[in-house]
């Protein structure tokens, strides 16, 4: 439809009688004249400049005015004036909100790998890391820990709560970096601070359950409730911060027994602390439901499933590592003889078996899973218990190394040969459900693993930890030799998450 010509512009019209009233006044009244002529001049200056806008724009002004103006003029488009009408408002400095939350977001087609940020924010995880296992070590060569199996287990359990705290924290900000562009100054800033209250975290890890409770518990809580209250705010109008909205309620409310925990004596801090881990893993599992506002669908949530996935083939990394580095600085830390060099082979032929087992095929198909599902949300989750599971499973088998290297050929007690074979064990379990997670289906090699293990750690009581940690190994390769005699000569197997 052709529009017609916009009228004469109204201000334009107005300065060329102004400019004729004010000459004609100037030649034939008096001076009295010519000044009631420029004070009328000077009030009519105000519409002057008010349309001096509608007349650089063909008649679009960026005031409400111009809505009015185009609907009297003939064929104008009122659609095509307000979406001016926002163009020029962004041009003006006026509510850019909808575009500042699309840049914190991560684009579908930005790049998939981890950025170096977050290869910085992991280092932090090096030694937290060595610190779990410096307090399994310590679980385990206590006089009156290391003589009872129940015993043992008990303090693993505290160590254990310690660890997950640490691996929530580490997965919220993975999944942070994989919904939000970490190239962003306000996401960098929330991963360094993250990364600092880590640094805290693993700091407080040795007297956790003694005189650094609050450090460590106030830490976390700040963590949490500061990075969802942050998202809460720089989100306004998006989907994400309903979601954010809803983890604060839940933090919150674990906040408490979190604090409470850290001023109780060490067995009500246990529980009072385990109950708190049991909120925040439950509400992240169940979408964070809060009465009257619902629930965030986790199946639903979008996810950089390559991203995703090399952030868990990272961390993975990151504790074979500290395997490696626990089982040298354990060799220098006595005399180097033969009995313990072989240890220290054993300890790295399990490392090598470990990472072997991982990366066959389902781990290096992760992303692929995640993209081929109907609910990447949920299956991103799973894969994330799976690897709670197996990096828990990877720091009791570096604890068990440096068991046998402490003493190579000594007598296993009992819960010496529940870290060397239980931590291998504990791996394949989430192995087990990391293969699921990607083929639905789980390969009998592993479970078999793992009931072999179980059936001959009676046996190995009282053996030298050497001998415990030889067969330990000769399992894990048994595992590795199957897994290459079935892949020979068959086509690549392609992900095929459960519907």
């Amino acid at each position: 439809m052709r529009r017609s010509a916009p009228p004469p512009c109204p201000g334009r019209e107005r300065r060329r009688w102004v400019r004729r009233w004010s000459s004609a006044a100037g030649s034939h009244n008096p001076p009295a004249g010519r000044r009631r002529a420029l004070r009328r001049r000077r009030r009519g200056a105000g519409s002057v400049r008010a349309s001096r806008a509608s007349c650089r724009n063909g008649g679009d002004s960026v005031h409400r005015g111009a809505v009015r103006v185009a609907q009297r003029s003939a064929g104008s488009d009122v659609g095509d004036v307000v979406r001016l009408l926002e163009r020029r408002s962004d041009e003006a400095g006026g509510p850019v909100t909808t575009n500042r939350v699309a840049n914190l977001l991560r684009r579908r087609e930005s790049p998939q790998r981890p950025t170096f940020l977050e290869l910085f924010f992991d280092l932090v995880y090096v030694f937290a890391l060595t610190r779990i296992v410096h307090e399994l070590v310590l679980d385990y060569t206590r006089g009156h820990v290391a003589d009872t199996l129940t015993t043992s287990l008990s303090e693993n359990g505290e160590t254990l709560l310690l660890l997950l705290a640490l691996w929530w924290i580490w997965a919220q900000t993975a999944w942070t970096t994989s919904r939000f562009d970490p190239f962003q100054p306000a996401i960098q800033f929330v991963v360094l601070a993250t990364m600092f209250g880590s640094l805290l975290l693993a700091v407080a890890i040795s007297g956790a359950l003694a005189e650094t409770g609050l450090l460590f518990a106030s830490t976390y809580v700040a963590i949490q409730v500061g990075r969802t209250l942050f998202f809460v705010l720089t989100l306004p109008g998006h989907d994400l911060r309903r979601v954010n909205m809803l983890a604060l309620v839940w933090f919150s409310v674990s906040a408490v027994p979190w604090i409470v925990g850290a001023f109780a004596p060490e067995l009500t801090r246990n529980s009072l602390w385990a109950l708190a881990l049991a909120i925040d893993y439950v509400g992240g599992r169940l979408g964070w439901p809060v009465p009257r506002l619902g629930r965030s669908q986790v199946s639903s949530w979008a996810v950089a499933g390559d991203h995703l996935a090399e952030r868990y083939w990272q961390l993975v990394i990151v504790a074979l590592g500290e395997t490696i580095l626990t089982s040298g600085s354990s060799l220098l830390r006595g005399p180097i003889v033969a009995e313990r060099i072989m240890a220290l082979t054993l300890s790295f032929l399990t490392t090598v078996l470990l990472w072997r087992i991982y990366f066959y095929r389902a781990g290096q198909i992760l992303g692929e899973a995640v993209a081929a599902s109907a609910k990447p949300g949920r299956l991103g989750r799973s894969a994330e218990f799976s690897h709670l599971l197996m990096v828990a499973g990877i720091l009791v088998t570096s604890a068990g190394s440096e068991l046998v290297l402490i003493d190579p050929v000594g007598h296993a007690k009992h819960a010496w040969v529940a870290a060397i074979l239980g931590g291998p064990a504990l791996y394949l379990v989430g192995r087990s459900v990391f293969e699921y997670v990607t083929f639905a289906r789980v390969s009998r090699p592993r479970p078999i693993g793992i009931l072999v293990l179980a059936a001959i750690a009676p046996v190995m009581v009282g053996l030298p930890p050497l001998a415990v940690a030889a067969v330990a190994a000769a399992v894990l390769l048994g595992i590795a030799v199957s897994d290459a005699i079935r892949a020979h000569g068959r086509p690549l197997e392609q992900a095929s998450p459960p519907r």
